[in-house]
Order: C-alpha cells, then sequence, then structure tokens
C-alpha cells in the first residue's frame, strides 16, 4: 500500500549537508520502489540558522517540524559557533527542537557489522553477539535544568519528575518485550537524589507494567566499565538524559566509528527526528569523505516509527548491511583499504533498494 508523507530535512552545520544528500537519496530510492510519495522541505538550523536569521532554531523551522510526517536532521555546531559566552549557540536549536515538540525519548541501537568486527579497538571475541538498545531520556536533567554563572562559580540543576521517568521506562519496557526481555537501568543512584528517584520510578513501572521483563540497576560508572568489558550481556539500557549522550558515544566504539550509528528521538505520537548520532566533522566537512551510513540507517528508524513501513525500513537496514560486506567503506572504517567517497557509499545502498 503506498503511501503520501511529508519529510523536513534539517541538513545542519559540517557534514550535515552531505550526510543527509545521501539520506533524501534513500529515501526517494525507497518512494520509487515502492509507489510512495515523499514530499521534502528544507529548513535551516543550528549554526547555519544563526547566520541566516541570528536565531539556533526559527520559528518556521520549528513549525514546518511540527506539522510534517517525520523530520531528518544532519548535525550542528562548528569553530565559528564556538565560543562558550557566545548567547545564542548552535546546540540550542536542537534542545529547543526536542522540547518544541515533545520528543522525550532517544533510542540508540548498537548492532555490530560481521564485517566491521576488526574496525573496532575492542576485541572481536568480546563484541560477539553484541545488540543495544540504548533508551535515553531526552527533555529532561541537567541540559536543560537552570543555569548560573558568575565570575568565580557555575551551576547547572538537575531535575527530574517522576512523569518523565514514568513515560520513558514504559517506551524501554515495550522494545524489551520485542527483543530479549532485558533492561539494564542506569544511574548514580549512591550519590544523585535525582537518580534515586529515578531508580524506584523505573522499578515501580516495570514491576507493574512489564513483570515479564527482567529489570536490573546499574551505577553510571559500572556501565561505562560493563559496555567495554561485556557488550554482548545488555539488551536495552535506560538511562537519563546526560548518562545516555555519553554512554552512547562510548558505544560507538564497539561498531568502530560514531558515523555508523543511527538515533531516533520520538514523542507520545508518530513525529520523530531522526539523525546519526555523530556530530557535524567540521575538519573534514565539504571533502566528500564523511561516512553516511548512520544517517542512511536513520532513514530506516524514520520509515519504522514514523511511517510504519516496516518492510522498507528492513530493505533500507539490509542494503546498508550488503554495502559494507561488499567492501564500500569510507575512510573511518576502511582500516587501509581504498576508502569509497559520501557519495559512492550512497549509490551502492541506492543500488540495493532498488534492485
Amino acid at each position: 500500500m503506498s503511501i503520501k508523507a511529508s519529510i523536513v530535512i534539517l541538513a545542519g552545520d559540517g557534514i550535515g549537508p552531505e550526510v543527509t544528500r545521501e539520506g533524501v537519496r534513500t529515501l526517494e530510492a525507497v518512494a520509487s520502489r515502492f509507489g510512495h510519495e515523499f514530499k521534502f522541505e528544507a529548513h535551516p538550523i543550528g549554526g547555519a540558522a544563526i547566520d541566516a536569521t541570528k536565531s539556533a532554531l526559527p520559528a518556521s523551522t520549528l513549525s514546518a517540524c511540527g506539522t510534517a510526517d517525520a523530520v531528518l536532521l544532519g548535525a550542528v555546531g562548528g569553530p565559528k559557533w564556538s565560543d562558550p559566552a557566545a548567547k545564542i549557540r548552535p546546540e540550542q536549536g536542537l534542545l529547543a527542537l526536542r522540547k518544541g515538540l515533545g520528543l522525550f525519548a532517544n533510542l540508540r541501537p548498537v548492532s555490530l557489522h560481521p564485517a566491521l568486527l576488526n574496525a573496532s579497538p575492542i576485541k572481536p571475541e568480546v563484541l560477539q553477539g553484541t545488540n543495544i538498545m540504548v533508551v535515553r531520556e531526552l527533555t529532561g536533567g541537567i541540559y536543560f535544568g537552570e543555569k548560573t554563572r558568575t565570575s568565580d562559580s557555575a551551576s547547572d540543576l538537575c531535575t527530574y519528575t517522576v512523569e518523565e521517568i514514568q513515560r520513558v521506562a514504559r517506551v524501554a519496557g515495550k522494545l524489551a518485550r520485542g527483543r530479549r526481555g532485558f533492561i539494564v537501568s542506569v544511574d548514580k543512584a549512591n550519590v544523585l537524589e535525582t537518580s534515586r528517584l529515578w531508580r524506584s520510578t523505573v522499578e515501580e513501572v516495570i514491576s507493574k507494567e512489564f513483570p515479564d521483563v527482567k529489570l536490573e540497576h546499574m551505577l553510571v560508572d559500572s556501565a561505562a566499565m560493563h559496555l567495554i568489558r561485556k557488550p554482548a550481556s545488555f539488551d536495552v539500557i535506560v538511562t537519563e538524559n546526560m548518562f545516555g549522550d555519553i554512554l552512547t558515544d562510548e558505544a560507538s566504539m564497539l561498531t568502530g566509528s560514531l558515523g555508523l550509528l543511527p538515533s531516533a528521538s520520538l514523542g507520545a505520537g508518530r513525529l520523530g527526528v531522526y539523525e546519526p548520532i555523530h556530530g557535524s566533522a567540521p575538519d573534514i566537512a565539504g571533502q566528500g569523505i564523511a561516512n553516511p551510513y548512520g544517517t542512511i540507517l536513520s532513514v530506516a528508524m524514520l520509515l519504522r516509527h514514523s511511517l510504519d513501513l516496516e518492510t522498507e525500513a528492513q530493505v533500507v537496514e539490509k542494503a546498508v548491511a550488503e554495502a559494507v560486506a561488499g567492501g564500500v567503506l569510507t575512510a573511518d572504517i576502511a582500516a587501509g583499504a581504498s576508502p569509497a567517497t559520501t557519495r559512492q557509499a550512497g549509490d551502492a545502498v541506492v543500488k540495493f533498494v532498488l534492485r
């Protein structure tokens, strides 16, 4: 059954325009193969938006995203806008987008392709069987708390409510039911009051609403160690905003590159923002060597979660797997082989999708 969908493209800064271009090409190939009609609308965010409008998230961008079926995002930030004293920073646009759209759950899958076991600095025998879904709370915590700054001190307030924790715990519970039925909730309950609330609330939600799901609590420092020591022991990880941000960057080294990992930021409805977890990488912007696979895999999540197109999502994921197995590897994962360009990686995916 063919569908029509409106997709907003937020290319952003640095390599964002390059990788989102390959994401759009993948969506166009999906539309062509399956008879769908996707309408694309581009809007600025981040540094590009600051330059054009003096706002990291123009009202017109937020409005367009709010009425779309899905949003595909590249990356924001760069040295041009990195002054810590600046009142307007690219990252503010990203935080405001999440808050404005009510996107409270960030899904970050971490799985390994057999052909890339040697791309990771971790021993292949340790990595075998790793397949993790990290659920990161996205609109609360220290990133959104009240901030103060004087000449000799600064503070960032970390706050969580029971409702904020409950809703993200339910997302983790539903995901765990469709996987191996095991959740690790990560906190710092031995020190932080917010983590004590986090732990008790997650415990209550999972025990009452998901009695078939096994729950384990783990301190964040221990979780960071176990992610490297025995990553295959994890199934679903649920954690607060800052811990999730840090742990998923660490987890990217299991796959060998930040460029391989996708994400989906979801709320109560079907609308979501989909983006690779990497940054804007301004040092390689414009060179055509950025890895687009994280963005393309984010497209697969877009098809699955916002458009309810599971078959199409699986086709895109298989296309990336085929491209990687066929040796179409960008410089970050090529391990000495002749690297592919961003475009060549996109070409390999499109070719498979249209096959």
